[in-house]
């Protein structure tokens, strides 16, 4: 039992070693707020909630504000033995602010598996009802992660792409949906440079109307050129295009921006819109919503995946524990930390050929440098 005395927020701006491109944005920094619960008795924990425009709305000055007013205050002077009260008190505490709720709760699991002296994927294990994930001989795990080659003409992208399989990653995510017309020459320069043995995936990131889906995909279909699953081919909120498109082509359909909640979930299921989900935490509010997600889809015959924002070692770590506790059908994308220059953080998770480690610490295994 130990009781909260505080919780804060402290904003990050850490640069990224190679500029991330999207149909969506161009950035050079993760711009992140790190979420700190701290006990009475010195037990730290840590929660992030990272600043995504595009997607979900949040900034780092409204996730601050999130946590200093509303989200706090359900924790200081609470304690952690009531953590699932906890938990649900901050998801009703205020309306969507998901990133905000996703770098509290995290931050209090953090702290709950330091007391219980466990890895955070052991706690999700727990809480899922299934066996815990067994560490490595070294301690810790390894989870399979893809890595993101972003948008550019074919020649960048075939360049990026022969260097991330130089350095031992085995699947690439190709980020398009920048120029439809084009789109199919970028996989293909990719798919000349890396052979047959490497896995590639699409993320159009909502850039594609859904008549040019549904051209790009047939074109991508006919060449052969081995694309595993298309992710998130239309605009978040058009589900009926994204169900039209799937009907209309045979690669698999990923859902990632259309789905942030449960009611997001069963509508894509309602109307066959897609074939896999993409899971994050900074869109569903944490961890524990995280894990509701992955069990209604894979109960509905739904492929899982787990991926991340543009975020820090901390957010990254809590997805990779996520997929430790649980597994997913689909290898997740979790390559987003891998894109610092450095680590702000002592500890934490470290990258090797095609995986992402976690160390055997307790909880998520890191403390913020000062």
């Amino acid at each position: 039992m130990a009781r909260i005395r505080a919780v804060w927020g402290r904003a990050l701006s850490v640069p990224l070693h190679t500029p991330f491109v999207t149909a969506l944005r161009r950035t050079s920094t993760i711009d992140t707020l790190v979420v700190t619960v701290l006990t009475v008795e010195g037990i730290m924990g840590l929660g992030e909630a990272p600043q995504v425009w595009a997607v979900t709305g949040d900034s780092v000055a409204s996730a601050a504000a999130c946590v200093e007013q509303v989200l706090a205050p359900v924790l200081v002077g609470a304690d952690t033995d009531d953590w699932p009260d906890l938990a649900a008190h901050l998801v009703g505490a205020c309306a969507r602010n998901f990133g905000a709720k996703a770098a509290v709760e995290t931050a209090l699991l953090d702290v709950v598996a330091h007391l219980a002296g466990m890895p955070l994927a052991h706690l999700l294990a727990d809480l899922a009802d299934v066996p815990r994930p067994v560490q490595g001989p070294g301690g810790g795990f390894e989870v399979a992660t893809d890595v993101t080659i972003s948008a550019g003409s074919p020649d960048a992208l075939g360049a990026a792409a022969a260097a991330r399989v130089a350095e031992g990653f085995t699947r690439l995510k190709l980020k398009v949906g920048t120029d439809a017309a084009t789109d199919v020459a970028r996989v293909r320069a990719v798919r000349e440079v890396v052979g047959g043995g490497v896995g590639i995936r699409l993320d159009a990131n909502q850039g594609w109307s859904r008549e040019d889906a549904v051209t790009v995909i047939r074109a991508l279909s006919g060449a052969d050129l081995g694309v595993e699953v298309v992710e998130q081919p239309v605009a978040g909120g058009d589900v009926e295009g994204l169900a039209w498109v799937r009907s209309r082509v045979d690669l698999p359909i990923l859902a990632d921006e259309t789905v942030f909640g449960m009611s997001d979930l069963d509508r894509v299921l309602r109307l066959g819109a897609a074939d896999a989900v993409n899971v994050k935490l900074a869109k569903c509010g944490g961890p524990v919503a995280g894990l509701r997600l992955l069990a209604r889809a894979a109960e509905a015959g739904l492929g899982t995946m787990v991926g991340s924002m543009m975020e820090s070692h901390v957010g990254v770590a809590a997805a990779a524990s996520l997929v430790a506790a649980v597994g997913t059908s689909v290898v997740s994308d979790l390559d987003a930390a891998w894109w610092a220059a450095q680590s702000p953080y002592a500890g934490g998770p470290a990258y090797g050929p095609g995986v992402i480690r976690l160390g055997p610490g307790a909880g998520l295994g890191m403390s913020l440098v000062p």
